[in-house]
């Protein structure tokens, strides 16, 4: 049920006089970034992909491109149309620059009809008559096709992604229960570490307050259990597996839990006393900054 934040997909479309082509891929991101790259010539349109994009995904940073051409004409070659204002515009700074090479003693060439049309703006090879509007209109009916197609993509990569976290999620669940027998091991031994602190203690300070001596100590053992620690660790393993099957968006919800997995195993090793404990605590963290690596694709 995971979606990737990672797809990618390109189609080609054709009608209302035009022919496109748009791609469209997405990263990871903390929220829903769309970057699109349009013709600005069809109104409306940008407007409308950005509602339907947003309708259609939560999260990443998404970039989608749309290039569009009008189609040829009946006979074959492109619709041209001459654009009578930018003609005379040139015209006559072609004037200008004459009278002044004139004036200044400079022969120019005579400049020929393509040099002319060569001109920007003085022609439009794509400037056919049709309607902006049903350009639009046909774009937009082509679009769910292209979504179904990314969202095909995301969706395989999310599968992909659930049987690694999933994975990892089974390295956790091993490591929590190897630091469970480390700690049980080194429970046993505490009373007799205790005492032994204890004695020292009381042959080495005269006048101490026994009872409070005793009181600090029977503090520093609640200290370093780590019961409550294993107890949250295997629950958050069991949060974790049922995010990856609940459908919908649950990136965020991950993210979070990720954070809670590491404070837990933080405690752990803060709390460990011993140093085999410390070293599952340290196994611990990497499996779990891994899958919180993973889990930052999650949508």
């Amino acid at each position: 049920m995971t979606v990737s934040m990672t797809g990618f997909a390109a189609r080609k479309g054709q009608g209302a006089g035009c022919t496109w082509a748009w791609d469209i891929r997405s990263v990871n991101g903390k929220g829903l970034d769309l970057r699109l790259r349009l013709p600005d010539w069809i109104d409306g349109l940008e407007l409308a992909l950005r509602a339907e994009l947003s309708r259609a995904l939560q999260r990443g940073n998404v970039s989608l491109s749309l290039k569009v051409t009008r189609d040829a004409g009946a006979d074959g070659a492109e619709s041209l149309r001459l654009n009578p204002g930018t003609l005379s515009a040139v015209l006559s700074a072609l004037g200008q620059i004459e009278d002044a090479a004139m004036a200044a003693g400079v022969t120019l060439g005579q400049p020929t009809s393509a040099d002319v049309l060569a001109a920007r703006g003085v022609i439009d090879a794509n400037s056919s008559e049709s309607d902006p509007t049903a350009i639009r209109i046909a774009i937009l009916a082509d679009l769910p096709e292209l979504l179904s197609a990314f969202q095909a993509m995301r969706a395989a990569e999310g599968a992909a992604l659930n049987s690694v976290i999933a994975a990892q999620l089974d390295k956790i669940t091993d490591q929590t229960k190897a630091a469970d027998t480390e700690a049980t091991a080194r429970r046993d031994a505490a009373p007799a570490t205790l005492r032994d602190a204890l004695t020292k203690v009381l042959a080495n300070a005269e006048g101490v307050d026994e009872t409070r001596l005793a009181q600090e100590l029977a503090l520093i053992a609640v200290k370093n259990d780590v019961t409550e620690e294993l107890d949250r660790l295997r629950a958050h393993i069991d949060a974790a597996r049922a995010l990856l099957a609940e459908p919908g968006q649950v990136g965020r919800k991950f993210d979070f839990l990720m954070q809670e997995f590491m404070r837990e195993a933080n405690t752990l090793c803060s709390k460990s006393q011993s140093l085999g404990l410390t070293r599952i605590g340290l196994d611990l963290k990497t499996v779990i900054d891994q899958t919180r690596e993973q889990v930052q694709n999650v949508e």
